[in-house]
């Protein structure tokens, strides 16, 4: 994991939930962890991440994710082992 996927862990783990993280960042970070993507029907991305599995809502138009999907993804690499003292 580079410095600049660090930087986005940290971010989706800040208190309180930022709305600013850009999707494709976050993708490249899922990436970077091992996590297989694909993609689901209209804007629906899968995610598989050391055997748990998740489904969201790719962002769009705007390029950045709302606190709801910020949110849903913290649970998600808790659920997968993915804290934020990893970094």
């Amino acid at each position: 994991m580079n410095t600049k996927n660090k930087k986005i862990l940290k971010k989706i783990f800040e208190v309180p939930t930022r709305s600013d993280i850009e999707w494709r960042e976050v993708e490249t970070l899922l990436r970077s962890l091992g996590a297989d993507i694909s993609e689901g029907r209209g804007s629906r991305v899968r995610i598989a991440l050391y055997k748990v599995r998740a489904v969201f809502h790719r962002s769009h138009p705007k390029k950045e994710s709302d606190k709801g999907t910020i949110s849903s993804l913290k649970r998600f690499l808790i659920e997968a082992g993915v804290h934020d003292v990893d970094i």
